[in-house]
């Protein structure tokens, strides 16, 4: 593989014919980070079996090594949020957390706010509601507070981790429409695996004052990851099987949903000892309509997959693409168009393409704006158009360091 540079690019070609080759999927950097919040909380000596070798888990696992004072997490959205909250309750210590350019936009303040109306003292130190974060560690009183249920999952998660270290405990209350549920129901488990008791009823979560347990634990594969290689066989023409190791059919991953919604476009999904093998099928709906509320990260995927088999659809449930690593709503309308695919949005919730084209570019370039899933999803792409350039394809590390070498090893070629 060729060494990372600013300028990089790759130009992915489309295989003559998909290798039938066995992908080990990475390890699900969802439970990874919460599995080092919760082993941090617990003070377990116990080793995380299968930890992801992603960036953001690295820096996940820097932070925790390294006792630096300041700590500096990169582009990574989810250990910002974590790290936040877990530094606010960590007695006696004093850290500043920042990150990218981007990340310094990204916001904080709903999560800042509940935390110091749980008793933490945070400090913005450039930006009002904006990273970087001053943080002087102490107990936290906890109480009942109420957020916005269509938040990002990862305050919510964030706040529940901690909970069990605040001494009057936590109910929190989420208002209104919640997305990401899976998310929040997958470090509710999480939490319960580590000895603490933490009941979800409808929109209440209530966590008492409590210790966790050390305990061993081993990360499963990552759904997310496995979203990609059922797009390739969507959009493959070869009647070829794709197996995918380390994935569970009883998975926590609210993700594991794309096995479903794949059956629609094409792929079926056989569960095997060792993770699931996928295959063509010939179901092809007249328009695709879902609402991705409890599955938003596969909105990338869902949608290009769809363009590029020519089928209309309307996604709703998108409301939280806007702050993520980028606005993705905008990047996908701006990316798709270069390949003719014209995508409307309404109100920044929901993408619906009608089937209306634009004269395509000749040699369409794809910018990734620093976001890992802008890359994966458009990869595939090389299979329909014959082939696509990405630009900073490096961006993938955030979560599936591998991606472009899994990529050539099934027969893509040109980077």
């Amino acid at each position: 593989m060729v060494a990372n540079t600013p300028e990089m690019k790759y130009t992915i070609q489309s295989p003559q014919r998909l290798i039938s080759a066995p992908v080990l999927l990475p390890a699900s950097k969802s439970i990874s980070n919460r599995a080092l919040i919760l082993k941090a909380l617990s003070k377990s000596s116990f080793a995380i079996e299968n930890l992801s070798d992603s960036d953001d888990t690295e820096v996940m696992i820097a932070a925790f090594s390294d006792n630096q004072y300041e700590i500096n997490i990169g582009a990574a959205g989810t250990s910002m949020r974590f790290l936040t909250a877990y530094l606010a309750q960590l007695e006696g210590e004093e850290h500043i957390i920042t990150g990218t350019e981007r990340m310094k936009n990204r916001p904080i303040r709903i999560l800042v706010d509940a935390l110091r109306q749980l008793g933490a003292d945070i400090e913005y130190v450039e930006k009002e509601g904006f990273p970087p974060l001053k943080i002087k560690g102490k107990e936290l009183t906890g109480g009942a507070i109420s957020l916005d249920g269509s938040i990002s999952s990862q305050y919510i998660s964030a706040l529940m981790m901690i909970a069990p270290a605040m001494s009057n405990g936590l109910i929190l209350t989420l208002e209104g429409k919640i997305i990401s549920r899976p998310y929040i129901q997958l470090t509710c488990q999480m939490m319960q695996d580590f000895g603490v008791a933490a009941q979800l009823d409808d929109n209440i979560i209530q966590i008492e004052h409590q210790n966790y347990i050390p305990t061993p634990y081993f990360v499963e594969s990552d759904w997310s990851a496995a979203s990609y290689w059922y797009e390739i066989l969507a959009l493959t023409n070869d009647n070829v099987n794709i197996e995918l190791l380390g994935l569970q059919e009883k998975s926590s991953q609210g993700d594991a949903k794309i096995a479903e919604l794949f059956d629609y476009l094409g792929v079926s999904t056989t569960y095997t000892e060792k993770g699931i093998r996928l295959s063509k099928n010939t179901n092809r709906p007249v328009k695709f309509v879902y609402d991705f509320v409890n599955e938003p990260d596969m909105a990338q995927t869902f949608v290009v997959t769809c363009c590029l088999l020519n089928i209309p659809f309307r996604f709703t449930g998108l409301q939280s693409l806007k702050i993520k690593e980028t606005d993705r709503i905008s990047a996908l309308q701006k990316e798709l168009k270069k390949l003719g695919y014209i995508i409307v949005d309404f109100d920044n919730s929901i993408l619906e393409w009608t089937g209306e084209k634009c004269e395509p570019e000749e040699n369409p370039v794809i910018d990734t704006y620093e976001d890992h899933r802008m890359a994966m999803a458009f990869a595939p792409a090389s299979l329909a158009l014959g082939k696509i350039i990405i630009n900073e394809p490096q961006v993938v590390s955030k979560s599936y360091p591998n991606y472009w070498r899994d990529l050539l090893k099934t027969g893509f070629k040109g980077f």
